[in-house]
């Protein structure tokens, strides 16, 4: 493991080098690489022939941060993603990949340095637009209850509803986030949203999307709309875990065919 410093929080990563084509993989929102993998969202699992980089979002996993609610909008993990890559991959493109907020971190990053990357595999795209608002209230009541009545109040919380046929099955886990950032992370959720359509719409990084069916936090349409938007070659829309099995070879054909234009 190696840490990195950026502005307000130390990442850590970890870096696997087998040479050819560089690949940034994110995590989702309170996850982290080690919880993802438990959950079956590490797609770079296995994932051979690649320069791949991991690493834990500020604050969460084994990295360090502020109980700042700034600190953790998408926009300024964008920006430390940006900051990472540079130190890692200086002056290269990069294939991402990333659930949800990792999603998120890598378009708001796109939108900055668009050449900064040759493609994307974006999993579970979160609420967006016009289905943000209402998730970002859900935010600041789960944040709310943890300072209140602690983390496992939230996830006595989260075990009581339901959730998408793809990840029945899956183990439960906890935040991977210390509960005195815990608050702090969901705020900066609940003020963040995905990119303007039109600067998506400006992009043109040749695209995967990966989603699951029948999740509020992670909804179809969203979704739909990124593919639409972006360059998007491929929209799954997984059912089953027998399908969301299937991600890693998507992702292992999406980083060693370069379709950037």
């Amino acid at each position: 493991m190696q840490m990195f410093s950026v502005p307000g929080a130390r990442l850590a990563s970890e870096y696997s080098d087998e040479g050819g084509p560089a690949v940034v993989q994110l995590h989702g929102l309170t996850s982290s690489r080690t919880r993802d993998r438990v959950l079956d969202l590490d797609l770079g699992r296995g994932l051979s022939g690649t320069r791949l980089l991991r690493f834990d979002a500020r604050g969460h996993g084994e990295s360090h941060g502020r109980p700042v609610a700034e600190d953790y909008q998408w926009t300024r993990l964008a920006q430390d993603l940006l900051e990472l890559l540079e130190h890692r991959f200086p002056g290269e493109p990069v294939h991402g990949v990333g659930p949800s907020m990792g999603c998120a971190t890598l378009l708001h990053a796109a939108v900055l340095e668009p050449d900064r990357f040759s493609g994307f595999t974006l999993v579970v795209p979160p609420t967006a637009w016009e289905t943000r608002k209402s998730k970002a209230h859900d935010y600041h009541r789960a944040a709310d209850l943890v300072e209140r009545h602690g983390v496992e109040a939230l996830i006595r919380a989260e075990r009581m509803a339901p959730s998408p046929p793809a990840t029945q099955g899956s183990p439960e886990t906890a935040p991977d986030v210390k509960e005195s950032l815990l608050p702090s992370v969901l705020r900066g959720a609940a003020l963040s949203d995905l990119p303007s359509h039109e600067r998506l719409a400006a992009l043109e990084i040749p695209t995967t999307i990966l989603a699951w069916a029948d999740d509020p936090a992670h909804p179809v349409s969203t979704a739909h709309e990124l593919a639409r938007l972006l360059d998007c070659r491929d929209l799954r829309i997984a059912a089953t875990r027998d399908e969301v099995a299937q991600w890693p070879s998507v992702l292992f054909q999406d980083a060693h065919q370069p379709r950037r234009r």
